[in-house]
């Protein structure tokens, strides 16, 4: 099956230079409010329409942690997530993907793995030093 082709538009565009430009991992919410000076009359429906395009379209990742709103992530390339528990930021984790990981799992299963998604929860450093 083909990927469905879309037309360009100025929000989409804006919204995936945004993303690749932060090494965060925001929320609809906080796209809307950085473009909503650019673009007036911005929906925050319209928003939620362009990352749900730019995911289909494999220009975008789209994070699920259980909290009530997903993160967007530009960054394409294997990497681990970790995440505060406190705060709910989403760091990118330093360590590389580790392909023994699947490796190991596909002789111990008998599974054919292609890929393995590993994230990591805690207390960010930034958290534990204000609480000290």
């Amino acid at each position: 099956m083909s990927p469905i082709e879309y037309r360009r538009s100025k929000q989409r565009t804006r919204i995936l230079e945004l993303l690749n430009g932060t090494k965060k991992h925001p929320t609809a919410q906080l796209i809307y409010e950085q473009l909503k000076p650019d673009f007036p009359h911005l929906s925050l429906g319209t928003v939620y329409r362009n990352l749900n395009i730019l995911v289909e379209t494999g220009a975008l990742r789209k994070l699920h942690y259980g909290s009530a709103f997903d993160r967007y992530d530009a960054r394409m390339d294997p990497h681990y997530h970790f995440i505060c528990s406190n705060c709910d930021r989403v760091y990118d984790f330093p360590l590389p993907p580790v392909k023994s990981l699947e490796t190991k799992a596909g002789e111990i299963t008998e599974h054919t793995i292609y890929s393995h998604k590993v994230d990591f929860f805690g207390i960010c450093r930034w958290c534990k030093n204000r609480s000290s």
